[in-house]
């Protein structure tokens, strides 16, 4: 059934984030959140996430758990910053995410070969380009095999090569029964979405299914 926001309102102060807003977001689909800057979207991501909670509203993550907690161990997140240690490597910060959703080796190396990390997965994070950056933090993400996956612009530092690997793998995890849903002001990467909602001034002004197979 995928995540439902209902009626959602955010307010920082005197700062209105969100209005109102009520979407749905179906699994198995790739649905991209799109708007101008100041829009709302990174907001309305976050509140998806739970990792901010709605002044007004209520989200209901359809099939992943009633709790925070149960939200969380199924939810991949990719945000502006990487979330990874400076100080170790790319495969140990993949092999430390693994580690807090009980997973092993196998799913590290799956990943490491998914987003062709071997040529630098073993030198300090520290040390990367941005776009190499990005590579360790998507796989750091789909690590787990997550049944939700909230990317918020993730063809930053990425150069074709990779954009067309990302586009390959949302693909794969839509493929997979994910519900994905993806913060963009790449119109390119944007036109491989199932539907676009458009958020201005925190308000919902447009949610479009868009006829496609699905990303390719």
């Amino acid at each position: 059934m995928g995540i439902e926001v209902d009626g959602v309102t955010k307010t920082y102060g005197a700062v209105r984030a969100l209005v109102n807003v009520s979407v749905t977001f179906p699994t198995a689909q790739v649905s991209m959140v799109l708007g101008p800057n100041g829009s709302g979207k990174s907001t309305l991501l976050a509140i998806v996430g739970t990792l901010a909670t709605p002044t007004v509203g209520r989200v209901r993550h359809h099939d992943l758990g009633k709790d925070r907690g149960e939200v969380r161990a199924a939810l991949g997140w990719l945000g502006h910053e990487s979330l990874c240690y400076g100080d170790l490597t790319g495969r140990e910060n993949i092999v430390f995410a693994a580690r807090l959703h009980g997973g092993g080796r196998p799913l590290v190396d799956r990943v490491v070969a998914r987003f062709g990390l071997a040529p630098f997965a073993d030198r300090p994070f520290a040390t990367y380009s941005r776009g190499q950056r990005q590579r360790i933090a998507l796989a750091r993400a789909l690590v787990h095999e997550p049944r939700l996956l909230l990317l918020d612009e993730p063809t930053t530092g990425l150069d074709a090569a990779g954009t067309a690997l990302l586009v390959d793998v949302v693909a794969e995890e839509r493929a997979r029964g994910v519900t994905i849903v993806v913060v963009t002001h790449d119109a390119a990467f944007a036109a491989i979405g199932d539907r676009a909602v458009t958020l201005e001034r925190g308000r919902l002004v447009e949610d479009v299914s868009r006829e496609t197979s699905g990303p390719r």
